[in-house]
């Protein structure tokens, strides 16, 4: 598994150049069911507008890809916003824009930047994950080194999922792939070798992303 971007939490943004508003909104999307009705939410929402266009990707290397100008000239709309999706790496990502004309023409040019940022913004305001390769472990231990390794998990950003609690404490974290050994070996360490690791499964792990 190699890492991608997903969208967490949608957003909006709002872009104006000349006096056209330019809406998107973000989102995270399953299928084309679903992007479908996402579509048609945000046209019903913003029924006034001139264009609500659109551009989304679906699949493991973003193999289904649909994108909309809705009126505006051929490929100044929907295209520059798939662009986006599919340079920043986003994965299952529908993003709307919505534009209220201004009564000036922006030209080829201009619609295609004011596009391009409109959707560059509403990014910006969502929140976003990278999913890297990851590990899930169960860990057995003793409450004295609960509390060590749940400062340890937190320094490594490994994530305690459950905590089952008896005679010992059995605890399940997720760690990056690229962190596991140093896991397990500081594990060992602060234990005195007393904690039992057993790998779980292999799964994708969660990191938050910002977009630079």
């Amino acid at each position: 598994m190699s890492e991608y971007i997903i969208v967490k939490n949608g957003g909006e943004g709002l872009y104006e150049e000349k006096k056209s508003r330019f809406i998107s909104t973000v989102f995270g999307i399953e299928d084309e069911a679903q992007a479908a009705a996402y579509i048609e939410t945000v046209r019903r929402k913003y029924w006034d507008a001139r264009h609500n266009c659109y551009a989304f990707v679906l699949g493991d290397n973003n193999e289904t890809a649909r994108f909309s100008d809705d009126g505006e000239p051929s490929g100044t709309a929907g295209k520059p916003v798939l662009e986006v999706i599919a340079r920043l790496g986003i994965r299952n990502c529908l993003i709307t824009v919505t534009r209220y004309f201004g009564g000036t023409l922006l030209g080829t040019g201009g619609l295609m930047r004011a596009y391009t940022n409109s959707a560059l913004d509403g990014i910006a305001n969502s929140g976003l994950a990278v999913l890297q390769p990851g590990i899930s472990y169960i860990v057995k231990t003793d409450y004295t080194g609960e509390g060590r390794i749940r400062y340890l998990a937190a320094s490594l950003g490994a994530e305690i999922k459950d905590a089952i609690y008896t005679d010992k404490v059995e605890m399940k974290l997720h760690v990056t792939a690229d962190k596991s050994k140093e896991l397990k070996d500081k594990i060992t360490e602060i234990t005195g070798g007393r904690a039992l690791i057993v790998k779980d499964c292999d799964l994708p792990v969660e990191i938050p992303y910002k977009i630079q």
